[in-house]
């Protein structure tokens, strides 16, 4: 879809994917899913999935797994191009959309605003967060040690997004807009999905999902979860 992408045209395709921006608070959130790419190093095969759960009882409903083969590399700033493309595919499987989409990288915290939350909430016209591990752009004030402190990282005075410790004593992670949901409605959403671990649970479960669907202990498709398991 983008291997034959050069960063210089792949920069550009950002800034016009960045005018269709929109962001506006939902009126509920029953269904969040988490969405994530495993993959080998050296490999040009990427194991992608989207798990949907309850909102807020985290509750698992089901799963889809889908594989995408390509060359475009992983570049900062550039993750949208590595892993849309396999989401999209793994997106087309599933029957009834989720309301809300939390994926493992930053949404609008990025210098063009289009990290892979936002790149795929435009794609899909699908509320989006980005739920990043480490922080790609802006400044970077730590919040206080206790569980929930927060603080917002700006660039230019603007609110990108926020720190958020999950758990005392631990690195936050950053939080971010993707498209179609407001910045503090996307940290509210993503306190309540935080459980006993520093990831929130639907980026933390699809990270464990996916490494098992590339190590072989599961297949590709759609898979209902029939006895739903709460994870905390």
């Amino acid at each position: 879809m983008y291997d034959h992408y050069s960063f210089e045209e792949a920069t550009a395709y950002q800034i016009e994917l960045a005018k269709q921006l929109k962001f506006q608070p939902l009126d509920q959130i029953k269904t969040i899913a988490g969405a994530d790419i495993s993959f080998d190093k050296g490999s040009s095969t990427m194991y992608a999935g989207i798990v949907l759960l309850s909102f807020p009882e985290m509750v698992v409903q089901s799963y889809a797994l889908e594989t995408y083969e390509t060359t475009f590399p992983y570049q900062p700033g550039y993750l949208g191009f590595k892993e849309v493309p396999a989401l999209l595919k793994v997106w087309d499987l599933i029957p009834v959309k989720p309301d809300v989409v939390v994926l493992d990288g930053n949404g609008i915290l990025h210098p063009r605003r289009m990290g892979v939350a936002s790149h795929f909430g435009i794609l899909t016209h699908q509320p989006t967060i980005g739920c990043a591990k480490s922080i790609l752009y802006g400044n970077n004030h730590l919040p206080e040690k206790s569980k929930f402190s927060t603080t917002e990282i700006k660039s230019n005075g603007e609110i990108l997004g926020y720190a958020l410790r999950t758990k005392d004593n631990i690195k936050p992670v950053y939080i971010s807009a993707g498209h179609l949901i407001t910045s503090e409605q996307a940290l509210a959403a993503i306190k309540k999905c935080v459980g006993n671990y520093r990831i929130p649970e639907p980026t933390r479960l699809i990270h464990d999902i996916v490494n098992d669907f590339r190590t072989g202990k599961l297949k590709a498709g759609f898979h209902q979860v029939s006895a739903p398991l709460t994870l905390f």
